[in-house]
């Protein structure tokens, strides 16, 4: 897996190196994102090519040994199954597409027994999932892809979720997916060698802004809604934080200094729709989520997401998504069957 590239580049002068590279093993799951994968591992290869030495050195991994296909259908060979490794090594989990599926017993019997050896361990992207479903995220600080957030909080009440771009609790990390795989890889190249040396990986990234722990992973809402009025979006940053128990307009307005009909002529004009309805698409969302990555029943979804009514939550579902919220879940199921 190392790189033979022999092109003259400046060399970045280390004195932190053992000897001994620090060795990462890649553990590649079924429908795993090649974006935090590439994003993880290309740090580790320009990080030798820079300093001239063999830093870090990587394998791949998987249940089988032999080949793995991420989530845009490209195979990759493995290095080696789910073999012992060295309480050294650094194992990262890449995740993706239905994590839950990948995340097989005789997986989570190889993290718990590696993790009880001594090895570092990191979920990438939806990977969180795996490392929390096999206990090693409990009482620890972890980040997981936003789309994911609902579920996960909703399943794994002892781990402390944040949203920002990656974790590092001990020897526990999780990345909230994408290219936040860059921004850990800078953090440990940085922590084991220097900044100076993360700092030339990223120039040959082209990554102009690394990003921090205290970064979030998502859009402001200005941007995200493509809208900058600062009451809208305080207003839109309430009913994102109140889903399950949704706040009525008329205290949301007095909340910003608005009449309700204020509140309401500002929707209408930046957004198209009532406060009312916007709130309305917030919670579906979130139920359709948790629909989708959970096996909560449907009932308990409905009250995670501010629905009093079994039957006022069906209706308002179907009318969204012209679907029930019965006939979501076993669409989900024969998707996944396939």
């Amino acid at each position: 897996m190392e790189s033979s590239d022999t092109t003259p580049v400046p060399v970045v002068e280390v004195t932190t190196d053992t000897g001994r590279p620090r060795r990462f093993i890649f553990v590649l799951l079924d429908q795993f994102t090649m974006l935090c994968f590439a994003c993880a591992i290309e740090p580790l290869r320009i990080a030798n090519r820079m300093s001239g030495k063999q830093l870090y050195s990587w394998l791949t991994a998987g249940e089988g040994g032999e080949r793995v296909a991420c989530s845009n259908g490209v195979e990759f060979m493995l290095d080696m199954d789910l073999d012992e490794v060295s309480r050294e090594d650094t194992v990262m989990v890449c995740g993706g597409i239905d994590v839950q599926s990948a995340t097989t017993k005789r997986l989570l019997n190889w993290i718990r027994r590696e993790a009880r050896r001594g090895a570092t361990m990191g979920g990438l992207c939806t990977a969180s999932y795996t490392l929390a479903k096999a206990g090693l995220l409990d009482g620890k600080r972890a980040t997981i892809h936003w789309e994911n957030q609902d579920s996960f909080s909703e399943e794994f009440e002892d781990v402390t979720l944040t949203k920002s771009v990656f974790v590092m609790d001990g020897n526990r990390f999780t990345t909230a997916g994408g290219t936040a795989s860059i921004d850990l890889m800078l953090k440990i190249i940085a922590d084991d060698h220097g900044e100076e040396l993360a700092g030339a990986v990223a120039d040959q990234l082209i990554y102009s802004s690394i990003r921090t722990d205290q970064d979030t992973q998502r859009l402001s809402i200005p941007t995200r809604i493509g809208v900058r009025h600062p009451k809208l979006s305080q207003v839109i940053q309430m009913m994102e934080q109140n889903l399950e128990e949704p706040i009525s307009p008329s205290i949301l307005a007095t909340e910003v200094a608005l009449s309700t009909r204020q509140l309401e002529r500002l929707f209408r004009r930046y957004l198209n729709r009532s406060p009312k309805r916007y709130y309305m698409e917030l919670r579906l969302q979130k139920a359709r989520n948790l629909l989708m990555q959970t096996d909560m029943s449907v009932i308990n979804v409905a009250l995670a997401c501010g629905f009093t009514s079994p039957s006022h939550f069906s209706k308002c579902y179907r009318a969204h998504y012209q679907t029930t919220p019965y006939r979501e879940r076993g669409a989900q199921a024969a998707r996944l069957s396939i």
